[in-house]
This record gives structure tokens, sequence and C-alpha cells, in this order.
């Protein structure tokens, strides 16, 4: 059960559904809500589709790329702790790419919107991809696989119900709200990203002085 919640906890925060509020409004200005509904039980498939993905077949990347769990771990670090600083600094939507004038032309005329930007880069960036690459190499006895498993599935219905409660949030909180808030998240991204990185390093210390 403690792998469940530390699994959760790091995705969720990671990920931060709240982040994704205004994209997703500003994207689905114009649709229904039963088209909006759609959109988010769509981009939150495809959320579940990579995040299972990216835990079982990230370890065949590691071999094929000869890249060891530490390095891993370090770049996820460092991946997941820029995000958290883009969190903090509310320029997150510059850091997942949101802002550049070519992209903003392209989701104009984009009917499908759900895989990206929403599922890529958007909630499942290389930080959380990362992130499960290493636990599957961490945690390999069934039981914690199931409990990592539950914590993915959990993530996803949880992110489908901010998307689907995007307008109630937004009214709830504001944009300043929002801010507000993705800015504490962001201060634990920052932390969850260095402890990431220390731990890696001090396993690679580890090594050297023995």
């Amino acid at each position: 059960m403690n792998l469940f919640l530390i699994t959760f906890g790091a995705l969720i925060t990671i990920m931060n559904p709240l982040g994704t509020v205004p994209v997703f409004i500003g994207l689905t200005d114009d649709n229904t809500k039963k088209e909006n509904a759609k959109i988010a039980l769509a981009t939150c498939f495809n959320v579940l589709l990579i995040l299972i993905v990216s835990f079982f077949a990230g370890s065949y990347i590691l071999v094929l790329f000869g890249i060891t769990l530490e390095s891993l771990k370090i770049a996820g670090g460092l991946i997941i702790a820029s995000s958290g600083f883009a969190l903090l600094t509310g320029k997150f939507s510059e850091h997942k790419g949101m802002k550049k004038s070519g992209v903003k032309k392209d989701l104009k005329t984009r009917d499908e919107i759900s895989l990206t930007p929403l599922a890529i880069p958007m909630l499942a960036g290389p930080g959380t991809i990362s992130l499960l690459i290493s636990y599957r190499q961490e945690y390999d006895a069934m039981t914690d696989i199931i409990w990592i498993l539950c914590a993915i599935v959990v993530t996803t219905i949880s992110i489908y119900g901010v998307l689907r409660s995007s307008q109630f949030i937004v009214r709830m909180l504001g944009a300043s709200g929002i801010n507000a808030l993705s800015r504490i998240i962001g201060f634990i991204v920052i932390a969850i990203g260095i402890e990431y990185m220390t731990s890696a390093i001090l396993t690679v210390a580890e090594r050297i002085n023995f």
C-alpha cells in the first residue's frame, strides 16, 4: 500500500493535471460538454497507454541504448526538477512548448488534441516516463508491479475527473488560484527531482568507494 501511495503521489504531482486545465479549456472553448467529455476520455486513455508502455517497455530501451538506471534517474531528476521550476515561476506552458507561435497555429487547425498536446507533453512527459522506467527496474516483485499499475490507473482516473471538472475548477479557483496551487506543486516537484538525482548519485558514489 505504501508503494501505491508513493507512486500515486509522485505521478499526480509530476503530471500536474491542474496545470493542464487552462490549456484544456483554451483548446476546447468552442466545444459542447459532450465533445469535451469525449476529448477528456480520449486524453486519459492515451495517457494510460503511454504510462503502461513506458513502465513495461522501458527496461528494453535502457538495454538497447546501454543506459544505466543511475544515469536515467539523474537525467529524469533534471527533467522533473526543471518542470518544477517552470511551475514555480509560472512558466509551465512555455516549458511544455505550448506558447510557441508555430505550435499555437498548429493547434488551431487540429481536430485531434487528445494525444498531442494534452497527453504528450502536457501530462505524460519525459519526467513521468523516466520515473516509471526506474520504478520498473527497482520493483520487480509481482505485488509491487500490481500496486504500481493500480496507482497508474487511479492517477489516470483522477486526471479524467480534473479535466471533466475543468470549467468548475476555473470558476472556483480562478486563474490566480490555479497558478498559486501550481507553484506549490512546483516546489514539491523540484524536491522529487532532487531526491531522484541524489539517490542515484549516492549509489554511484558507493560503487566508486568499494
